[in-house]
This record gives structure tokens, C-alpha cells and sequence, in this order.
């Protein structure tokens, strides 16, 4: 029976010659000449670009006024491989840069995608301050709970217990709960799900295309060659099993109340969807008031 089949095959049969020249759906959006990725096998970051690029779709972005933003890190690589005007910044300053371009050109959709380490660490500072001016940019956070370029140390991320380079008997700090510290700090709209999450990650990406002010969308992502080799082991794949069972969806959770832990359950969804004024509108508020109150002060001399 299989030899029927394989006989059936025009490929094998040689009655046809295989297509050679199949286009991947997303290589109008990637910079081909840059592949392959230098990303781990089981990785996360594939599945998020997917969705990255979906969302735009769904929200019917104008590539040619998208801008993509990341630092230094694993997923930092995320802006040299899509096929958008993307800007590759300095350890932590992804959001500075993020704020400046969009001040300058305020039409254009900016996104910044990076990392945990790039984001909470040497660039937390300025994360909390953009979400409390409420600046009109989204950041996608990809937290793989480890330092994975530069060998494995303990991260802002890194539950308590997890193993890393520098904590190899257990990590003895207490981790951002990034949702948390995003909502407590002001963010717009704040959402959290897993590289396994796709479709339900790509409607987040799209709604956070399309809404004024600072967007934040947590993403957990699998990393089979630092992180799970120094903790519970296994695969990628393995890794996204286990999101599948510990994930508990919770559209009404309170962010500040449902951080990670080693083992626990992790609570995703859209947690914050709020509408109050830009960074942008504010200033220009200001202005307007400025100029007013300078008219009136000259009439009245």
C-alpha cells in the first residue's frame, strides 16, 4: 500500500518536477537576506513575530508608517529581521528612542519589542516613566524569565527558586510582576499571553495598533537552551505544554496581583483598556493654554 502511494507521487514518480520557487506568506515582511535567524531551535520568538505581523494586519496598519524598536537581547534581533523601518538602539534605551521618533512624527504606529532584561533592568526606569506620560507607543516584552545571550544570568523576570548562571542553587530575588508594574505605572492598555497564545497574542497586537496611548503586552516565551536546561529540561515544545497547562485566562484579574512563579499558574488576558489623554495631547494642551494665557497677558498691558 505505501508503494502505491509513493508511486502516486508525480515528485517521486518524476512525472513532475517540485516547485522550487514557493514564497513564505510573510516574506514580503522579513529581511530575507538575513536568514536564517540566529534563534534557538524551540525558541518563542519565531511565533511572536507571526503574530507581530498578523496583528498589523488584523488592525490594517499602513506598513509604510510602522516603525519597529528594540534593544539589546535575544529579541532585541526582532527589528533586523522584519522588512519595516526598524532601528536596532543601545542596551535599554529602546523606549527613549521609541518616545523621540514618535514625538517627531506622531502619524507613525511605533512598537518597540524586546526583551525582559532589556526592558525591566537597565531600561525599567525608563519604561515606568513613558507609561506614566502615557506616550503613544506599544511594547511588546517578550520574558523568557533569563538573560539567554549572555549566558543565563538571573534576570528581573527570573522566578524565586529558578536556576540561572548566577544563582546556580536557586534564585533568592524577588521578580518583577511585569503586568503589574506596567498597570501600576499607568499604562493604557496592558495585556499578557504566551508564544502559545498566537491568535489570541495577534488580536492583542491589533487592538494596541489601533488605541492611543502607551500600550503593554506581556508575552511568555519558551527558552529551551538557557532557561530549561538549567531548570526543568525538555524542549520547546515542552515548554509551550506546560504554558497550556498552567495558563488560566482572566480577562477581570487585577494585574498587580498575579505574578509568576516557578511552577504556579499563569494568569493571561487583557487586563487594562482604558482611554485617558497622550503624552502628545497634554503637551499640546499645554500649549495651547501657554499661548492663551500669553495673549491675554499682552492684551491686558
Amino acid at each position: 500500500m505505501q508503494n502505491e502511494i509513493c508511486c502516486e507521487s508525480p515528485i517521486i514518480a518524476g512525472t513532475a518536477e517540485p516547485e522550487t520557487n514557493i514564497q513564505h506568506p510573510m516574506e514580503g515582511l522579513l529581511r530575507m537576506d538575513r536568514m536564517p535567524h540566529i534563534w534557538c531551535s524551540g525558541c518563542g520568538l519565531g511565533s511572536v513575530v507571526t503574530a507581530f505581523v498578523e496583528g498589523l494586519k488584523k488592525a490594517g496598519s499602513d506598513f509604510d508608517k510602522v516603525a519597529v524598536v528594540s534593544g539589546i537581547g535575544c529579541t532585541g534581533r526582532v527589528a533586523g529581521y522584519i522588512n519595516l523601518d526598524s532601528f536596532h538602539t543601545t542596551h535599554g534605551r529602546a523606549i527613549p528612542f521609541a518616545t523621540g521618533l514618535k514625538m517627531a512624527n506622531n502619524d507613525m504606529t511605533t512598537v518597540v519589542i524586546s526583551g525582559d532584561g532589556d526592558l525591566f533592568a537597565i531600561g525599567g526606569n525608563h519604561l515606568i516613566h513613558a507609561a506614566r506620560r502615557n506616550v503613544d507607543i506599544n511594547v511588546i516584552c517578550v520574558n523568557n524569565f533569563i538573560y539567554g545571550m549572555t549566558g543565563g544570568q538571573t534576570a528581573p523576570t527570573t522566578p524565586l527558586q529558578a536556576r540561572s548562571s548566577t544563582a546556580p542553587y536557586g534564585n533568592y530575588e524577588q521578580p518583577f510582576n511585569l503586568v503589574g508594574l506596567a498597570a501600576a505605572a499607568g499604562a493604557s492598555y496592558v495585556a499578557r499571553w504566551s508564544a502559545m497564545h498566537v491568535r489570541r497574542l495577534a488580536d492583542s497586537i491589533a487592538v494596541a495598533a489601533n488605541k492611543k496611548g502607551f500600550c503593554f503586552i506581556e508575552v511568555i516565551s519558551p527558552c529551551p537552551t538557557v532557561f530549561a536546561r538549567k531548570n526543568m529540561g525538555g524542549t520547546g515544545l515542552d515548554l509551550l505544554k506546560s504554558f497550556g497547562e498552567r495558563t488560566v485566562i482572566d480577562h477581570d484579574a487585577d494585574p498587580t496581583k498575579i505574578p509568576i512563579g516557578m511552577n504556579d499558574e499563569i494568569v493571561c488576558g487583557n487586563f487594562i483598556n482604558e482611554d485617558r489623554p497622550t503624552y502628545w495631547e497634554n503637551v499640546q494642551t499645554g500649549i495651547r493654554d501657554a499661548v492663551d494665557k500669553e495673549n491675554v497677558y499682552w492684551k491686558n498691558l
